[in-house]
């Protein structure tokens, strides 16, 4: 058996949730998921840019869950693009070409601002 005893206020935590509830937790992750798709499109290999212009992102919801998927709709010959840069990828005639690692340092701010912006509304709500 698991009990627990709680004395003191609840306020700060249920003003957080209502604010939750009220739909601005979206907002927020959309101006994130803006914010990822212009680093990703700054840090992303140009040759003819079509791979830096095809970011996109998508904020998902799910139950009590949020999510934002950064998207690149680059894709030539069944292969996405922005993946064979990151990651390498062989050429026809028996080569390779060595992949960069440009994704992860271009939206680990994002991910920062993200944990910081939480962190503030849990914490002053």
């Amino acid at each position: 058996m698991i009990s627990f005893t709680s004395s003191g206020s609840f306020a700060k935590t249920e003003a957080f949730l209502r604010q939750m509830s009220k739909g601005d937790i979206l907002r927020t992750l959309e101006s994130f998921g803006q914010q990822g798709v212009s680093a990703l499109a700054a840090a992303t290999p140009v040759d003819s840019g079509v791979t830096a212009q095809s970011w996109g992102y998508e904020v998902r919801r799910s139950g009590s869950s949020y999510s934002i998927e950064w998207t690149n709709s680059h894709i030539e010959d069944g292969a996405p693009i922005a993946i064979l840069l990151q990651y390498g990828h062989g050429t026809g005639t028996g080569g390779y070409v060595q992949g960069r690692d440009y994704i992860n340092p271009a939206i680990k701010p994002i991910f920062d601002q993200i944990a910081e912006s939480v962190w503030k509304a849990v914490t002053s709500a």
